[in-house]
C-alpha cells in the first residue's frame, strides 16, 4: 500500500534537515508517558518518527520501553511500519499527501494492536516545502479527520490543543478490539 510518493519523500528528507522540523512530539511526550504507564504498554510504534524526538522525550521522562519501533519514509533506514501495543502518530497526518491519507490511516489501523495516540494540527504550518507549498498539505477541521478515523478506530478521547484550538489529539482503539 502506497503511503508516499518518491517526489514527496525527497521533499520531506530535505525539510528534515531543518533542526526545528519534527519537534512537536516533545510536547506530547508527557501524555504518551502517562498512557504507557496507565496501560502497561511494552511496545511503541512511532509512525512518522522523524529524528526520534518522541523517544528522546520519553527517555527524559524516565520511560524505558521494551520495544521502540520508529517508522518514517524520510528515514528509510528505520524500515517498514511495524505493529505495536501503542502506535503514536504525532503531528504527521496533516503532512500526508491528500491522495494518500486514506492509505496512511489504513496503515495505522493495520499496525495498531491495542491503542493509538494521534495528534493533528488543523491550520497552516510555519514551514514551507522546497516547492513552495505549505508543509501542512491537509488543513481540515477535526470533524473531517474524525470521519476518516472512525472507519477503523473507536475514539476513546479527543482533546483540542494549541492556540484557539488549531489542533487536537485522540486516543483510539481498533474497532475489532474495543473490549476494554
Amino acid at each position: 500500500m502506497k503511503v508516499i510518493t518518491e517526489e514527496y519523500r525527497k521533499l520531506q528528507q530535505e525539510l528534515h534537515q531543518n533542526p526545528n522540523y519534527g519537534v512537536a512530539s516533545l510536547q506530547f511526550a508527557p501524555i504518551v508517558a502517562n498512557i504507557i504507564k496507565d496501560l502497561n504498554v511494552e511496545s511503541l510504534s512511532d509512525y512518522g518518527a522523524g529524528k526520534k524526538n518522541l523517544l528522546k522525550g520519553l527517555t527524559e521522562l524516565g520511560i524505558k520501553l521494551k520495544v521502540y519501533l520508529p517508522y518514517d519514509p524520510a528515514f528509510p533506514e528505520y524500515g517498514e511500519a511495524k505493529a505495536a501495543d501503542l502506535v503514536c502518530c504525532i503531528d504527521v497526518l496533516e503532512h500526508i499527501e491528500p491522495d494518500l491519507i486514506d492509505n496512511v490511516i489504513q496503515d495505522l489501523a493495520n499496525i495498531t494492536s491495542k491503542f493509538g495516540f494521534f495528534s493533528v494540527h488543523m491550520g497552516p504550518a510555519v514551514k514551507v516545502l522546497a516547492d513552495g507549498r505549505n508543509a501542512h498539505l491537509i488543513q481540515k477541521p477535526s470533524s473531517w479527520w474524525l470521519e476518516k478515523l472512525i472507519k477503523y478506530f473507536e475514539v476513546l478521547h479527543l482533546q483540542t490543543h494549541g492556540v484557539m484550538g488549531h489542533g487536537f489529539w485522540v486516543a483510539v482503539k481498533p474497532k475489532e478490539k474495543i473490549n476494554l
